[in-house]
């Protein structure tokens, strides 16, 4: 099926560890762990999000 090749995955803050945004990737596409810069609340700054197993 075409839905079993997107994924929802949970990226959490490098910084504070805290998990603060769930988005969707392709398994086909992006094997490895995705790392996005993203806005943390609770650092109040921009910071790396890495996938979280």
């Amino acid at each position: 099926m075409a839905s079993d090749k997107r994924v929802q995955v949970i990226l959490a803050c490098e910084d504070c560890k805290r998990q603060n945004y769930i988005t969707m990737k392709n398994k086909n596409n992006d094997r490895e762990r995705i790392e996005m810069k993203k806005y943390c609340r609770f650092c109040r700054q921009h910071t790396s999000h890495k996938e979280k197993r």
